[in-house]
């Protein structure tokens, strides 16, 4: 592996796992109603949790999943939805070794207060190699985890006290939580092999081979306003979709289109005023109109050209980009000529308006040359949905990267740094040593 991090970070491969019982913070956020939607994450994990055995290593590992706590409430929901079981099933499929799922009894409402001695046994068979590994609970079904002061501490000790090394594999999981931060503390702490290469990929984004282009698209404009802010100072051109693109048309158009709130026209004015002068944002000239977001029918869409609006107009629901965009040649040429593609994005509201996203994929991949890096698990889920095919053809190439996280891409660009990030920089003040 190609070395671009912080010399500061300390790395698995310099850990001392022989006969070590390893804690494992991976992202395998992929679970919805009790289902794996798409295990593409767990995969990218693999090569670490190999390398941890392979070095002498027990793997005890840990995720969240889902938002189990209700934020106004503080209720904890520990059910079937969010559960890890499916994961460790996909993992014993995949690897040919017993995973085994402890678990310990949550309080109404409250969570699992602790970890309890029920574990040992499970920690000796580990040790006995009579299972391959210890998959714990949902970390988000632990009071500890998002608590604050004391259950914080205890669960953070809790966690220190089943292993001897801490490693972190979850460079998705930027938020500074208890099995991603406040671990480093009182464990020997190390960056998995997956959050190097997501770091390093990222130097690609943060500083890019030029021209560089972003695509970037949302579903509200007031949450991607500081990576979106700080992206177009780096950028030669942005091209933007989804709500994100209808509200800054409305900015700079004076026209109202369904679905966009005032408030987020009033805060995208100011990127419009900005591109006045800089000029980097490349508009997608056709668009899909809909009387309705219940489906693409007949009679109910049409195409609406941008050099055709009218301020003062109200326009119905735009729900995608029409392929013909991507025809146009000041795209084609734009996106033909980047060096750099950074894409964030689905065009469209699916499942029913997809055209954008498809020709987007197709275009930007008869650019051979260009690196292409795509963040976050929606545009993730959609390019492999929508182009099967061409997604295929892109796992053995060098010039895609497809990061397990995009909020968390998106929160370092914002940044400008992933060292910033808190689990990152636990890793960096904390990591390695032995408290």
């Amino acid at each position: 592996m190609v070395q671009s991090h912080d010399p500061r970070l300390p790395l698995v491969q310099e850990a001392d796992l022989e006969n070590k019982i390893v804690l494992l913070r991976v992202d395998h956020n992929v679970v919805k109603g009790g289902t794996i939607q798409d295990p593409f994450r767990i995969d990218q994990t693999i090569g670490t949790i190999f390398s941890i055995v392979e070095r002498g290593g027990r793997p005890i590992i840990m995720t969240h999943i889902g938002r189990p706590k209700d934020k106004k409430s503080g209720h904890i929901t520990v059910d079937e939805a969010t559960t890890v079981t499916p994961i460790a099933e996909y993992l014993e499929r995949k690897l040919h070794t017993k995973v085994y799922c402890p678990s310990f009894t949550p309080e109404a409402e409250r969570g699992i207060r602790s970890i309890d001695t029920s574990i040992n046994l499970a920690i000796r068979e580990l040790k006995d190699r009579k299972i391959g590994a210890i998959y714990l609970p949902n970390t988000r079904w632990f009071r500890g985890e998002e608590a604050e002061a004391n259950e914080r501490e205890a669960f953070a000790l809790q966690l220190a006290g089943l292993a001897d090394v801490f490693v972190n594999d979850a460079f998705g999981s930027w938020q500074a939580h208890v099995s991603t931060v406040d671990i480093t503390h009182y464990l020997p702490s190390y960056a998995g092999y997956l959050m190097q290469k997501e770091i390093e990929n990222l130097s690609q984004v943060l500083n890019p081979t030029r021209p560089f282009i972003s695509v970037v698209a949302g579903a509200k404009y007031n949450t991607k306003i500081g990576p979106l802010n700080e992206i177009y100072k780096k950028v030669d051109t942005l091209i933007l979709g989804g709500l994100i693109y209808n509200t800054y048309l409305c900015a700079k158009y004076g026209i109202t289109i369904e679905g966009v709130e005032p408030e987020d026209i009033e805060a995208a004015a100011p990127l419009v005023e900005l591109d006045h002068t800089h000029r980097k944002i490349l508009e997608l000239p056709y668009l899909y109109e809909s009387d309705t977001m219940a489906g693409k029918f007949e009679g109910k869409y049409r195409i609406r050209s941008v050099s055709d609006l009218k301020r003062g107009e109200k326009l119905n629901y735009i729900l995608d980009i029409a392929r013909e965009s991507f025809d146009d040649p000041r795209i084609s040429q734009t996106l033909n000529s980047a060096k750099t593609i950074f894409v964030n994005a689905v065009m469209g509201y699916t499942p029913h308006f997809t055209e954008g996203s498809i020709a987007l994929d197709s275009k930007i991949d008869q650019n051979a040359d260009a690196a292409k890096l795509y963040g976050g698990g929606d545009t993730l889920q959609e390019f492999k949905d929508l182009c099967p095919g061409l997604y295929l053809s892109t796992l053995d190439n060098s010039k895609y990267y497809f990061f397990t996280g995009g909020g968390t891409v998106l929160k370092a660009i914002e940044e400008g740094t992933p060292y910033g990030l808190a689990p990152v920089k636990a890793l960096i003040e904390n990591g390695g040593k032995i408290p």
